[in-house]
């Protein structure tokens, strides 16, 4: 669980859409689309899947892996719907993101709970 947390607030993420998103470490979310923001809260359950809430009443749950480029360096997060599968790729801003964390390519799933 602590993997997710980590990955999802190591920098500002930016969707294919160019909207971003900023995961604060105490659990509150920031959407900006179109200069609009949302704000909303976000969380990882019991069975280590992702979870974020935007009120009044949407609440969605993800799995969670990491996206990593041809470089073998970890470039973002991606967010897999478990209701309808759909996919969300958050790529962190760059300059912003993490160090090279080894040598593998595509998408990893993130460990889920001890």
């Amino acid at each position: 669980m602590d993997d997710i947390a980590a990955a999802v607030t190591k920098a500002p993420l930016t969707y294919s859409d160019h909207a971003s998103q900023v995961f604060d470490p105490d659990g509150l979310t920031t959407y900006i689309e179109n200069g609009n923001r949302t704000y909303g809260t976000w969380g990882v359950n019991d069975q280590g899947k992702f979870w974020s809430f935007w009120p009044p009443t949407y609440l969605a749950t993800y799995d969670v892996r990491w996206i990593v480029n041809d470089d073998g360096e970890v470039a973002g997060v991606r967010f897999i719907d478990v209701h309808d599968g759909t996919i969300s790729d958050g790529c962190y801003q760059p300059g912003r993101g993490p160090s090279r964390f080894g040598s593998f390519r595509g998408s990893y799933h993130l460990p889920g709970p001890s």
